[in-house]
């Protein structure tokens, strides 16, 4: 049977079969609560987020949610348009399976003691699923849902080692920062939904365009401001971002990854869905008196320089990696703050592509902590000094990631920020304040640089600190690593088709 003569809720595929994956973990862990079979639950996990991505990537390919394929409307309703699988959804179904396929595989041998295996693995495909549910949530009930899903067992997860202080003490912030801004987006829904009496997206923006929103444009543009409050937590722009270098430090490496990868690129999906559907820029404009371009402008600058200086000064690996993550969700904000009233594609695409690559090169940065933190090296940069010697391969894959982090060539993450800085540019003939946006992304690769650039003197230049044993070569840690870093390496010269889905993609919301 053809994609296409499938029933419709099948488009939503990817994400269920991450749900049914975490259920057949649940219902394994009730028949066996005290199985440790790590090649049986991680195996499970890790297929699941493959076939999850195997099908978004057919689907993709097939052309699901395009205009060819539903008669012109490029986008499949599903719950009467609570939910929508398009070219954006799979765009971003495929970067979360991509980080959990990788996280499941590294956490065989990073969990090797660990006493909560099969509710761990739940906990990551269940988050998973909310993340691929933001993706197609279409709604702004549905978007706090599925938001909640994927919040919810992250705030486990983080809190996971209960013997481990730091892990409790890094769970409790994070859960206490997410309810405020929880509360803050959903008093921010409650103000939209009484400015414009709807609460789907495509509703919202009827009424705003047809401007029957008089009297309440105050109230609206509260109401965005609190939503744009909530995305910026979830993305960890500043100034939510505090919750972010306790909770990674804390986590478990791979948690860190996930967290910082997967969950960010959640955030910034319906982020890009709700501003360029629910609220077209010029007639949002005329109702509130401001463009809403201009908060994501210096949600962006300040994001990116906050991170970066904080990420310079650091000692900690993890923790520079931390705040590094926050410098990047400053770099993914270009796209919605070169949005203009005439389009915006070009630089959107750009800030979609950077968030796939940064799904290769971060989560595999943070592995290598996690391998780095299971040979019990330390957790300073002085810690670290000379351990090329003994783990080659890991150590040259570490420096593919921190490379391509800075942005430097041949590798992917010099392509995703060229576009960027493309885009930023070409905004700039609309809105001049861009000029800024890119002379700020420069400024800050350089400086990343520095400081990516010092632990890469600690592998490979200075001399061990210490003598050390003989490092094991954990099988899964190694495997996600290498895996990533290929790709992080090949993902350039195999860019193609990667600009050409991100542009697509942007060009059918934004048009």
């Amino acid at each position: 049977m053809a994609v296409f003569e499938l029933p419709g809720w099948t488009a939503l595929a990817p994400a269920l079969i991450l749900a049914v994956t975490g259920l057949v973990l649940f219902v394994f862990d009730s028949i066996s609560p005290n199985s440790t079979n790590r090649s049986l639950l991680a195996g499970t996990a890790a297929g699941g987020a493959l076939v999850s991505l195997a099908v978004a990537v057919w689907f993709t390919f097939a052309g699901v949610g395009t205009p060819t394929v539903d008669g012109g409307l490029g986008e499949i309703s599903i719950l009467g348009g609570q939910l929508v699988v398009d070219q954006l959804a799979l765009y971003f179904m495929i970067v979360v399976a991509i980080v959990t396929a990788l996280i499941t595989v590294a956490s065989y041998d990073y969990l090797v003691d660990h006493t909560y295996q099969a509710e761990y693995y739940s906990l990551i495909i269940l988050a998973a699923t909310g993340m691929s549910l933001m993706a197609a949530a279409n709604s702004l009930v549905t978007i706090f849902i599925a938001l909640e899903l994927a919040s919810l067992p992250s705030y486990a997860l983080v809190a996971i080692l209960k013997d481990n202080r730091g892990s409790v003490e890094a769970g409790l912030k994070y859960f206490l920062i997410g309810a405020l801004s929880s509360a803050i987006f959903v008093y921010g829904i409650s103000l939209v939904y009484g400015a414009t009496g709807h609460l789907q997206l495509e509703n919202i923006a009827a009424v705003i365009s047809g401007g029957d929103v008089d009297g309440y444009g105050g109230l609206l543009g509260l109401g965005i401001l609190m939503l744009i409050g909530g995305f910026a937590f979830k993305t960890a722009s500043v100034p939510f971002h505090f919750w972010a270098p306790e909770a990674y430090e804390g986590a478990p490496a791979p948690v860190s990854a996930f967290l910082s990868s997967a969950s960010k690129a959640a955030g910034f999906v319906i982020a890009f869905r709700v501003f360029t559907t629910a609220f077209p820029l010029g007639e949002t404009t005329a109702l509130i008196g401001v463009e809403w371009t201009h908060a994501f402008i210096i949600l962006a600058i300040v994001t990116m320089t906050v991170g970066n200086f904080a990420a310079a000064t650091q000692d900690n690996v993890k923790r520079m990696l931390a705040y590094s993550s926050i410098g990047h969700a400053g770099y993914a904000l270009i796209g919605l703050a070169g949005l203009t009233a005439d389009g915006g594609e070009f630089v959107m695409g750009a800030a979609m592509m950077h968030l796939l690559v940064y799904g290769f090169m971060n989560t595999g940065a943070f592995l290598f902590v996690g391998l780095a933190e299971r040979w019990e090296v330390g957790r300073t940069f002085e810690d670290y000094n000379g351990l090329s010697t003994q783990a080659p391969v890991a150590c040259a894959a570490m420096a593919v990631f921190l490379f391509s982090l800075a942005g430097i060539p041949p590798f992917g993450g010099f392509f995703s920020k060229f576009f960027l800085f493309m885009g930023a540019i070409e905004a700039s003939a609309e809105t001049t304040a861009m000029l800024a946006v890119a002379a700020a992304l420069v400024v800050n690769s350089a400086l990343s640089l520095y400081y990516y650039s010092r632990l890469v003197k600690a592998l490979w230049i200075e001399e061990p600190s210490t003598t050390r044993d003989r490092l094991a070569q954990p099988t899964g840690l190694y495997a996600a690593i290498i895996v990533a870093a290929v790709m992080t390496v090949v993902i350039l010269p195999g860019f193609g088709p990667v600009v050409d889905t991100a542009l697509e993609a942007a060009t059918a919301i934004v048009g």
